[in-house]
């Protein structure tokens, strides 16, 4: 995708192959800059910070921290400490596991000295792949807009929530490749962008992104979405998700349920798109089995925005010394769920919808 006219991808090689570029998400959408990872404890903070977040870049952020630390300790204590302290950097995305999982089976046979090399391209082949998987569930969620649209004969008008963009992603993003790909063809679409406390993902991100792409979009506040559906302003719901299990309860950024809720309600179509990466196929129950990350309660009493004269500053919006909770997900039972729309098509949130796409998964 583009900024200013530049394409970018979320992360890179660094020109001296020395370590990789991310974009440093933090900073948006009131500057945009790139800071280098070039080391386990780096790529550990970028994680966990947010520099990099979205479950499939969680995930390619970290194939290359393993890689750049196999250059360090290649030695099987070391591929299992850098792979430990990678795992627990975000507890929820099933993608860092997935991608973990993937780099350590590539070089867990290889004498040591091998292993930082082919890490290494595993890690930039995780990246390539899960921009193709981005483009696939673009294409089969296209028809979804492109159906309403000829129902409709207007504008079609798509609710997100949190960033489930090309930020999210390497590259075009989960909810948002069908919506690209839409308006790229020429269908109209506009999307109301949920603030999506805290951290206020959908305002800073979702929408920086949708602007530098000329997508029409409006900002709304989180607790809007019911009062639009209500009123006819909404025709579908896509968010994206950090996971999924294998009967399709599905967990995302908190407030995910309640726009499901609100869906349900008004009969609004609420679809959920995901690479078969952030598919766990070894849960079923969500609610029981999938851990919710508390975060910092600082993301919830506290905001940091520009001010009148420019700067950036970060301010308290709450009254001192109320204590405050953040948990940072929900889950949304299946049934609550249209449809999940995947990088092998659009199928029903049910074992049977996911097994029929994922047929391997049911010999499993």
């Amino acid at each position: 995708m583009k900024v200013d006219g530049r394409s970018y991808r979320t992360i890179w090689p660094s020109a001296d192959g020395a370590g990789v570029e991310v974009i440093d998400q933090t900073l948006l959408p009131h500057r945009f800059a790139t800071r280098r990872i070039d080391d386990l404890d780096a790529a550990v903070h970028a994680i966990a910070s947010m520099v990099v977040r979205g479950a499939p870049l969680i995930g390619a952020a970290a194939a290359y921290g393993l890689a750049l630390a196999l250059r360090h300790d290649p030695s099987d204590a070391g591929l299992e400490c850098a792979y430990g302290l990678l795992l627990r950097s975000r507890p929820t995305a099933v993608n860092l596991r997935y991608a973990l999982d993937d780099v350590r089976s590539v070089v867990g046979g290889l004498a040591p000295k091998a292993r930082a090399d082919a890490a290494w391209r595993r890690a930039g082949e995780i990246c390539d792949e899960d921009v193709e998987l981005c483009q696939r569930i673009g294409q089969a969620g296209l028809p979804l807009i492109e159906d309403a649209h000829r129902r409709l004969g207007r504008p079609v008008n798509i609710l997100t929530h949190c960033n489930a963009g090309w930020l999210a992603t390497v590259d075009w993003g989960t909810a948002t490749a069908p919506i690209y790909m839409a308006h790229d063809r020429g269908v109209p679409v506009h999307v109301f962008v949920d603030e999506t406390r805290p951290r206020n993902q959908g305002a800073a991100l979702t929408a920086f992104e949708l602007g530098q792409h000329g997508v029409p979009h409006t900002i709304v506040a989180d607790n809007a979405g019911g009062h639009l559906m209500q009123h006819g302003r909404v025709d579908l719901c896509i968010v994206g998700t950090d996971r999924v299990t294998a009967r399709g309860d599905v967990a995302n950024k908190i407030g995910t349920y309640l726009k499901a809720l609100a869906a349900r309600a008004n009969h609004v179509p609420f679809y959920v798109a995901l690479p078969h990466t952030t598919i766990d196929w070894t849960i079923s129950d969500g609610l029981r089995e999938i851990e919710i990350e508390e975060r910092d309660a600082g993301e919830v009493t506290h905001m940091t925005g520009r001010l009148d004269n420019g700067e950036v500053a970060r301010v308290m919006i709450s009254a001192p010394g109320s204590p405050a909770a953040n948990p940072a997900f929900d889950v949304t039972p299946a049934e609550l769920v249209t449809g999940l729309i995947t990088d092998r098509g659009v199928c029903a949130a049910t074992s049977e919808g996911l097994a029929a796409l994922f047929p391997e998964r049911r010999a499993g």
